[in-house]
């Protein structure tokens, strides 16, 4: 949702696009996050910062249950405590060497990140079958006037295309960008994620080309 800043989740990715023993960036209200996926399938969020020297730890590699640091390969854990420093194989890092993590669930194909504490789990999406990510050059209100349609508090918009039910699960990014999450109602149709692939680049194209327009001098 976008309404909330501290206490809310947010829709970072599809379940799809983070594959075992990858990581990769994501944003949230709290900024920059590495959202990696272990060898055993475990979803993580961690600050996309290394506590050692500040590299991106969305630049790193995950090996088996950690994700390392590609500048001089400190290791973290899930939980963010560190697990390993290579110029020191003998020590055992302290506790105080931590990278700070944030709550993160996967449900109906999307992996949601909480910015706070949140009071209750993220939104549910059963009998939605998620299609693909695209970021957009357009701000929510822009995207609203390309798709003659509000954004509801929760970040959804939704496009009825012929038997099919598009669902559109909008997350603000930095510089006034737009993640889109496609998601599409059942259908037995199976060029129907085809036609709702092509419609969603055309509303981008109808957007950002609105977008232009709304901040040419």
């Amino acid at each position: 949702m976008h309404s909330d800043t501290t206490r809310s989740w947010t829709p970072v990715a599809l379940s799809a696009d983070l594959p075992v023993g990858t990581v990769m960036p994501v944003h949230t209200a709290a900024g920059s996050i590495a959202l990696w996926r272990s060898a055993s399938g475990h979803t993580a969020a961690t600050d996309d910062r290394c506590p050692h020297r500040g590299m991106r730890l969305s630049h790193g590699f995950v090996r088996g249950e950690a994700l390392s640091c590609i500048y001089h390969g400190w290791s973290y854990a899930q939980a963010g405590n560190c697990l390993r420093i290579p110029a020191h194989p003998g020590l055992v890092p302290p506790e105080t060497i931590r990278a700070a993590t944030h709550p993160v669930e996967e449900s109906d194909g999307i992996i949601w990140v909480a910015t706070g504490k949140p009071e209750a789990g993220p939104p549910r999406f059963e009998g939605l079958i998620p299609l693909r990510s695209l970021t957009v050059a357009a701000s929510f209100a822009t995207i609203e006037a390309a798709a003659a349609a509000e954004v509801s508090p929760e970040g959804l918009v939704e496009i009825t295309l012929g038997a099919a039910l598009i669902v559109l699960l909008l997350s603000a990014q930095d510089e006034g960008k737009t993640l889109i999450h496609v998601l599409l109602k059942a259908v037995s149709d199976p060029a129907a994620g085809i036609a709702a692939s092509r419609t969603v680049e055309s509303l981008r194209r109808k957007a950002e080309n609105l977008q232009k327009e709304r901040i040419a001098p």
